[in-house]
């Protein structure tokens, strides 16, 4: 039964993604036959072990650590960064909870920390369900172990440029029929260009009911940051940087309308603080994110 729902949602027809849409993802799917690098390797930088280190993790490598520090070196901000970034993810899914988003999908999950995304919807509504997904066998295996006696959550191994296949996996917790929360959280920058990332998030929100919502956090295109991201070359994905206006394009192809105070450094988004010491955080981190719903 599980899998029926799930083709269903993946496969709605006339009413769901057009045919031009899978065409476009085509390519995505063909290039995922061979495994990216540097997930299990320890000779390669992995995206999800250095974010760790930047948040005070233990789930990192030496080689981590040192691209990660390479990263500081050429931005002394990144760490503030991560955590801003973090901060940000937080907070949304603690609104959208408060808005009645019973159901979250975290794709590009990246290695548990502090303040999961289950545990701060859960907090608001106790009878949340999450699905997490990466495609790093890692974060799954680390994620699987977190999760083992939480009924509500679920870590799941797929691709985000096949999210046919994301949805495929989610549908066994997740109802589709119900909204939705997407959250996108600092994954898209990791999605090159000629992937299409437009594409995906297109598809992904072309699936969900009306009431859904789009979270998105991506690193924006400065001087400063263009510097920074050279560490992240060798690493197991590297970094496309985009300006806010193409960030903004996310949303626009989800049609998904920004909320208030829409699409902003994150730290500027809903703050916990006085605005004044938001705004000294903004002005040091590169990365912009906003909240969209489908209406």
């Amino acid at each position: 039964m599980a899998q029926d729902t799930a083709r269903a949602v993946a496969r709605k027809g006339s009413g769901g993604v057009s045919e031009r849409l899978d065409a476009d993802l085509l390519g995505n799917r063909r290039a995922l036959g061979a495994e990216r690098p540097g997930s299990l390797d320890p000779n390669t930088p992995n995206v999800a072990r250095m974010y760790d280190f930047y948040l005070g993790g233990r789930d990192n490598l030496a080689v981590d650590r040192a691209a990660a520090e390479a990263a500081e070196r050429l931005n002394p901000d990144t760490r503030l960064c991560a955590l801003a970034n973090r901060a940000f993810l937080g907070r949304a899914v603690r609104y959208l909870a408060e808005q009645g988003v019973r159901q979250f999908l975290d794709i590009g999950t990246g290695l548990p920390a502090m303040g999961n995304v289950h545990e701060v919807a859960q907090s608001v509504v106790p009878g949340a369900r999450t699905v997490y997904v990466d495609y790093d066998p890692l974060v799954a295996i680390h994620g699987r172990a977190l999760l083992a006696r939480d009924a509500r959550t679920e870590m799941v191994q797929a691709d985000m440029r096949d999210p046919a296949a994301v949805l495929e996996s989610a549908a066994g917790l997740l109802d589709f029929r119900e909204p939705v929360a997407v959250l996108l959280v600092a994954s898209l920058h990791f999605i090159a260009s000629q992937q299409d990332p437009y594409a995906i998030a297109r598809y992904l929100m072309q699936e969900t009911e009306a009431g859904s919502h789009l979270v998105v956090s991506h690193v924006v295109w400065t001087e400063t940051t263009v510097r920074a991201v050279a560490p992240y070359e060798g690493a197991s994905a590297p970094v496309t940087l985009r300006s806010e206006q193409d960030i903004a394009g996310f949303f626009t192809v989800a049609a998904a309308a920004l909320v208030e105070p829409g699409l902003v450094r994150v730290p500027l988004w809903r703050p916990e603080v006085a605005v004044e010491l938001a705004a000294e955080d903004a002005v040091r981190v590169d990365i912009v994110g906003g909240v969209g719903r489908r209406g």
